[in-house]
Parts: C-alpha cells; sequence; structure tokens
C-alpha cells in the first residue's frame, strides 16, 4: 500500500464507528453516503424531500442507513460528522449550532482537498467556469493525463480517491457554496470573472466575492493563480496571490499570462517573451467569453501542455451542452440553446454578444435577487422580440423599459407562462434569416430543477416546432 492508499485508508479509519450525517441525498452525497456506509460509520442520511421521492431510498435504509426526511429533516442534528450538500448555505442556524456543539460541519469537496494525492486545477468565476473546466480538461487529456474531472461540474471525485494516482492531474469546477468553507487551495487556480450571482443565498455581494477568493487564499508559494485583469473584483485579488501570478486579458498586455492582441492573436507573454498560440478565428466556439475562457487556460496550463495541444483543442471542441448549443435551423430560423445563462452577465457577453443582428430572446426565471439593469440597455440594443418567463418577468421588463435608448414596440415584449409557450411565440414571430434563443439569465429552480432540464425541455419544444 503506498502512502496515497495510506492517507485516503487513515482517513476512513478515522471514521469507523463515528455519527456521520449527510444532509442532502444528492448527486454529489449519495456516492460517499454508501461508501461511508461500507466502511463502518454510523450513518444518517437527511433530505427535505419525502420517501418516495428519495432515490435509492430503500437500499440505502438495507445498508443500515438511518434517513432522516421532510420539513425537518436539520432537526437534532447530533452527529459528530455532518456534510453538507454544496448547495447548502454554510451559514444555516442548524450548521451553525452543529459546530458550536463541536460538530465537523464539511462538504465532499473540502475532504477530497485535503486527501487527493495529485496535482490539482481549480476554477470558479460567475461565468465560464464549466466551460474552462472542461477546456483544462481536454487539453490535459490530450497531451497525456490521466484526467479527473469533477467539483461542481457534476461528479464527486471523493468516492474515486482509491483510483487517483500521484501522477494524474484532477481538474474540479468550484462554486461559492463550495469554496465559503474551504481551507486547501488547488494547485492551480483560476478565477474567469466575478458579477453578481446568488445573493439569494449570500448574505451580500462581499461575502459571494469572499467565498470565490478563497480558491487562492490557501495557496503556497509553488502555486499558480490565473486572474481575469479585465474585471475589477478578479484584478483586486492579485496583492493576495501568495504564488505565481498569471492574469489573462483582451484588452492589454499583462507582465505574464494571456492575452488578445490587435491583430487577433492569442499571446503568452512570459519572461519578457510572446509566444502566439493561434488565432481568435481559429476557435470553435464562438464568442468573445469563449476567447477569454482560452486566454484562462492557455495561463493555467502554460508549462504543462504544449501550445500546439492546447491550439489543436481550441480548434476542435465545439462547447459543451446547453452553452451556445445550435439546436436547429427551422424555416430559416436558427434556435439556440444557452439555458446555462443563469445570470444576466452571462446573457450580456454570451447570446447578445454573439450576433450582429438582433435576435428573439427568451429569458427569465428564479429570482436569485441580481439586479437587471445591466441587462437592460444590451437588449434594447440587441433584441427584437423579448419572451418573458418565470418569476423574473416582470424586473427584466422594468430594467428594459427603463433602459437608454428603449422606445415602445423595440422591443417587443410577451410574457408567457411555460417555456413551451414562450418557444411557440418565438416560432409565431421569427422570420427567415433570424436567430431564436433561449439564454434566461436566470436559475431555473422556479419552474425547473436545474438548468440542464430546462435546456433539454427547451430542445424538444424547439424539434416539435410545425
Amino acid at each position: 500500500m503506498n502512502k496515497v492508499e495510506n492517507r485516503a485508508e487513515r482517513f476512513f479509519q478515522q471514521m469507523q464507528g463515528k455519527r456521520v450525517a449527510f444532509c442532502g441525498i444528492g448527486g454529489s452525497n449519495l456516492p460517499l453516503i454508501k461508501i461511508f456506509a461500507q466502511r463502518g460509520a454510523v450513518v444518517s442520511a437527511r433530505d427535505r424531500r419525502g420517501y418516495q421521492q428519495v432515490q435509492q431510498a430503500a437500499e440505502l435504509e438495507k445498508m443500515g442507513v438511518r434517513l432522516v426526511l421532510g420539513d425537518g429533516y436539520l432537526q437534532d442534528l447530533t452527529e459528530e460528522v455532518v456534510f453538507r450538500t454544496p448547495g447548502m448555505p454554510y451559514h444555516l442556524p442548524e450548521l451553525d449550532a452543529a459546530r458550536r456543539r463541536g460538530a465537523a460541519v464539511t462538504s465532499e469537496m473540502e475532504v477530497f482537498m485535503d486527501l487527493c494525492p495529485c496535482k490539482v486545477y481549480g476554477v470558479t468565476g460567475s461565468d465560464g467556469k464549466t466551460t474552462t473546466t472542461t477546456i483544462l480538461a481536454k487539453m490535459l487529456a490530450a497531451a497525456g493525463k490521466k484526467v479527473h474531472l469533477g467539483g461542481n461540474i457534476g461528479r464527486p471525485l471523493l468516492p474515486d480517491i482509491w483510483q487517483i494516482g500521484p501522477d494524474d492531474v484532477a481538474v474540479v469546477e468550484l462554486s461559492s457554496f463550495q469554496l465559503i468553507s474551504m481551507r486547501r487551495s488547488p494547485d492551480v487556480a483560476v478565477v474567469t470573472n466575478i458579477s453578481p450571482n446568488h445573493l439569494d443565498v449570500h448574505k451580500d455581494m462581499q461575502e459571494y466575492v469572499e467565498a470565490k477568493e478563497n480558491i487562492l487564499l490557501h495557496q503556497n508559494a509553488f502555486a499558480r493563480t490565473v486572474l481575469n485583469l479585465d474585471n475589477a473584483y478578479t484584478a483586486g485579488f492579485a496583492g493576495d496571490v501568495r504564488g505565481s501570478l498569471y492574469g489573462f486579458s483582451s484588452l492589454q498586455r499583462p507582465e505574464r499570462g494571456a492575452f488578445l492582441s490587435a491583430e487577433g492573436l492569442l499571446v503568452m507573454t512570459d519572461g519578457g517573451q510572446e509566444f502566439p498560440v493561434l488565432r481568435a478565428e481559429e476557435i470553435k466556439l464562438p464568442g468573445r467569453h469563449n476567447i477569454e475562457n482560452y486566454l484562462a487556460a492557455f495561463c493555467a496550463l502554460w508549462g504543462d501542455v504544449a501550445p500546439e495541444t492546447m491550439a489543436q483543442v481550441a480548434r476542435s471542441f465545439a462547447g459543451v451542452e446547453h452553452r451556445t448549443e445550435l439546436v436547429r435551423e427551422h424555416r430559416g430560423v436558427r434556435w439556440y440553446n444557452d439555458s446555462i445563462a443563469t445570470t444576466p452577465s452571462r446573457t450580456v457577453q454570451g447570446m447578445l454578444s454573439l450576433f450582429p443582428q438582433k435576435i428573439l430572446l427568451i429569458a427569465g426565471g428564479y429570482d436569485k435577487k441580481v439586479p437587471f439593469e445591466p441587462m437592460g440597455q444590451p437588449v434594447v440594443e440587441k433584441v427584437k422580440t423579448l419572451v418573458l418567463i418565470g418569476a423574473t418577468a416582470p424586473a427584466i421588463e422594468k430594467a428594459v423599459r427603463e433602459a437608454p435608448g428603449y422606445r415602445e414596440g423595440a422591443p417587443v415584449i410577451f410574457h408567457a407562462a411555460t417555456l413551451e409557450e414562450a418557444v411557440r411565440l418565438c416560432g409565431k414571430y421569427a422570420q427567415p434569416g433570424d436567430i431564436a434563443a433561449l439564454s434566461p439569465a436566470c436559475a431555473s429552480f422556479d419552474m425547473f430543477p436545474n438548468y440542464e432540464t430546462r435546456g433539454d425541455l427547451f430542445k424538444e419544444y424547439v424539434r416539435k416546432l410545425p
């Protein structure tokens, strides 16, 4: 047994006989519940949902897991170790009370970061983190590395800890909910950008920004930090960097990092030298925001992946599902699924910046208490027909109507009760040569369980158009 296996083994030996609670029986916790039960912990699994709604509830009971379900699922939280699911607010009263009682309140990603034996690349940001994380994983794989991809991108990595070798690499997407309690940072930390987000959960913008900065605060002198120099929040983190700082920009030339030249080249600069990697027009993914994602990736991997390998991936990678995804061209209209756009900034930088002509836009959804004023003028300038859905529809309409340059009918604004009705409205008013897109600028939780379900249904409705 090597040192790596010993670290994981020691941890799970320490868990034997301990009372361990998992708050949330979802994708990140479910595999852990089974492993901890198999490894001799006294496991309870807690979830707001009822017995019939919890998948594998019967299987968990057979394994000896105690289920605590329903509205009072966090009552009497007296276990010695508490795992919170990533989306659970860090400062819930029940979790704070558990900490005061001496419980260890942690998460899957925190424990993984403690036990991971290999180099870790971590990515966070308000927008672009999933695409950037995926780009890093693809580039490292193309360079011959065994890559373990996980975190907020949807897959827990702690269950795979025994399969991870010291020469492998882990690439993890990290949300503010995961980072808020982190006390260990990745070897390479990337912050794509920061804009208002998740203010329905974080107490204020400052807490959200501080959670994001946690990705780099626990690095050492041998680590690397990659920051967006064009974003005021991320550029402000530079003074707290302990290791090597690489900056990326589409507006300026950093001392060390990556930038977009006036000639349209993506260029790395290091040691006073410039190294062109490829032309912006060669990147398969459209949009200036994706140029920035690649600049960030180049900074993260410079010295680990050959420039020609990075360029090869940029020329071939077609993107992640639900991100400016072309669904179909129907009756001369191109339909795009951008359900991942859960913030106004993502919609503005994405679908509203891709095309020269005005588009038909479906927007709206769950209210994260994010201001929509920054979205108003871009919608006026880039949208001909706006179809609003969900809880935020009135707030978005208000931001558009109060934006500079707005006049009645420019854009035309409709409200739809369902996403299916919104697609039908766009189909009714779209003309050959038009572009119609779902780019909601909001989370999905008022109408759908997640953005993937929203995007899948959008694609289904688009494909059914007569």
